[in-house]
């Protein structure tokens, strides 16, 4: 069997014990090294701007507000359905034997859990159990306790330093991640605890993504640095800090634009826009926020890997968990790299980004309620 990077994964643990054998191509290249300058306050292309979800707030009155939990079980139905789905077909009215763990162990594999993951799970399923008959629910309990274990290290708030002024957030990613709206939730958190946020609108290469940060920021009350489309995004960078500096700004968030990680001449450029911020703040960025969508799967893996070691990755944002059976990424993420978790998305309002809790995840992903102690 064939895991999602494409390799051929060896025979499960158990097996071998009893014998049994997504984003879009970008067209801009870099920008020129050169000393930056030349941004302003505001783009000059009059480019009709987009139209963002509704923030928190001018939803209406009359409309339910579901709970996080709801909502986040919600979004992770297709992940749990799935995963739940799979152990009920294998563990109804069955004992438990060599062939129930492996195939129990190509259900979690799937769910992109990974395979170190999906290996202990069926470890932690078959000790004491060999031979007697096992519930769904007894083996959906050992899954969220052992998806909590992985991802309790790595559930860690996006901390703001009040000493770096202002501290510095760089939110990388590729095409589609949802790097700009992830920026709006964020501003709106950290409006709300009385920060005041400079946004920077380093996606040059598209007209329509410096529109849609300038409509955020009206809308949230935070002043947009921007270049004209095209101009280069370390000038942008350099000229956002000095003026968020001027502001006394407590934040700055930098947008950038989308880039895929096996483009060289991209990342080069991202490469450049941390060495530019230095010139500024030799600490910044304080902070790099790696946007993942988990609906990619995998492919997230190297995302990771790849822009962890272009910029400098501290920590992670996952998106679009309300859209995948592949939610089990997240903890393969974990696993594998162990950098911190700040927030997870399911969902396209203001108020469907939360920090990241791993009870809860790991509660709703095997498909608990909330009150349900798994």
């Amino acid at each position: 069997m064939a895991d999602g990077n494409g390799e051929t994964k060896k025979p499960g643990l158990f097996g071998r014990m009893f014998g049994r054998g997504k984003g879009e191509a970008e067209t801009a290249t870099a920008q020129a090294d050169r000393e930056p300058s030349g941004s302003q306050a505001e783009a000059t292309t009059p480019v009709a701007p987009p139209q963002p979800s509704e923030p928190e707030g001018s939803r209406s009155d009359d409309a339910p507000k579901l709970s996080w939990w709801k909502r986040l079980k919600s979004g992770l139905a297709r992940s749990s359905s799935s995963i739940g789905q799979g152990i009920s077909d294998v563990f109804t009215k069955r004992k438990l034997d060599g062939a129930a763990l492996e195939d129990l162990e190509d259900i979690l594999v799937r769910a992109d859990l990974g395979v170190a993951a999906s290996t202990r799970i069926v470890e932690a399923v078959g000790k004491g159990r060999y031979d007697k008959e096992v519930s769904a629910d007894e083996v959906r309990a050992i899954l969220a306790s052992e998806v909590e274990k992985s991802l309790a290290p790595v559930a860690k708030p996006l901390v703001i330093d009040a000493a770096q002024k202002p501290f510095v957030v760089l939110v990388v990613g590729v095409n589609g991640s949802g790097k700009t709206t992830t920026i709006a939730k964020l501003t709106q958190r950290l409006r709300g605890e009385g920060k005041s946020v400079v946004l920077a609108a380093g996606d040059t290469f598209r007209a329509a993504a410096i529109e849609q940060l300038k409509v955020w920021g009206d809308r949230l009350g935070a002043p947009v640095i921007s270049g004209a489309p095209g101009a280069d995004a370390a000038g942008l960078a350099f000229d956002a800090l000095t003026q968020a500096r001027e502001r006394s700004a407590d934040v700055v968030l930098m947008d950038t634009a989308g880039r895929l990680q096996n483009r060289a001449e991209l990342m080069a450029e991202l490469e450049k826009i941390v060495r530019v911020m230095k010139k500024v703040d030799a600490g910044a960025p304080h902070a790099v926020i790696l946007v993942l969508d988990a609906t990619v799967g995998q492919n997230a893996l190297s995302q990771v890997e790849i822009f962890g070691r272009v910029a400098g990755v501290t920590g992670l944002v996952m998106t679009k968990l309300d859209g995948t059976a592949r939610g089990g990424i997240l903890v393969a993420i974990a696993d594998k790299f162990g950098l911190p978790v700040h927030f997870i998305g399911v969902g396209e309002s203001a108020d469907d980004l939360e920090p990241f809790a791993a009870r809860d995840f790991a509660r709703a992903i095997a498909g608990f309620d909330e009150e349900t102690h798994a």
